[in-house]
């Protein structure tokens, strides 16, 4: 008769003891937003990014330069710090070939915690003559037009590309390509994130 009280005292602290693992993972699920692909990522670079001395694998810094937000309420603001990493890195031969660098976010800075992200890549081109091409680059009106777009006022947009055009741009030097701090750079997620809601 004992024994069957212990164990089913047993058993009872063994359910609670579940309960009590399972009850956090629900909150913690009913407290996540999710970000659908296709979302814009407005970044501005912090550090500066060079195929002649990054290797493949870098890791960067940037920051939100507009709120991400989902249906009108903001999820994470804007000045939040966004990681990424140099994926393709190829340095231009002596003789032949072009420099290439690609660029995709990794991880979004929420109340102190990464969460992952996938973004689509920002390509970059050099050539030898001097001339480079490049994917996902903004500038002058054009660049303010899309914050505007993001930030929900496409008026605001062509004051602000008089001023955003002219910081920051890529710059290819000889064999190498330069992608500078306080360069803007539009991102796509190419699969939904999951963050924390507000």
């Amino acid at each position: 008769m004992r024994s069957s009280k212990i164990l089913a005292i047993i058993a009872l602290f063994a359910l609670v003891t579940t309960f009590a693992h399972i009850e956090p993972a629900l909150i913690a699920q009913e407290n996540m937003v999710t970000i659908p692909a296709g979302t814009t990522l407005m970044v501005r670079m912090l550090d500066t990014v060079d195929s002649s001395q990054n290797p493949q694998g870098y890791r960067f810094t940037t920051v939100l330069e507009t709120s991400l937000a989902l249906n009108g309420t903001v999820i994470v603001p804007a000045g939040n710090t966004v990681y990424g990493k140099l994926a393709v890195a190829e340095q231009a031969g002596r003789a032949t070939g072009s420099s290439n660098l690609q660029l995709v976010l990794t991880d979004i800075v929420v109340n102190g915690i990464a969460y992952p992200i996938y973004t689509s890549d920002y390509e970059v081109k050099g050539s030898s003559s001097g001339k480079r091409s490049a994917r996902r680059l903004l500038g002058g009106a054009g660049l303010g037009a899309a914050i505007g777009a993001i930030a929900g006022n496409a008026g605001m947009g062509a004051a602000i590309g008089a001023t955003a055009g002219a910081v920051g741009s890529v710059a290819q030097k000889g064999q190498s390509i330069k992608v500078p701090s306080e360069t803007l750079i539009s991102f796509r997620l190419q699969q939904p994130a999951s963050l924390p809601a507000p």
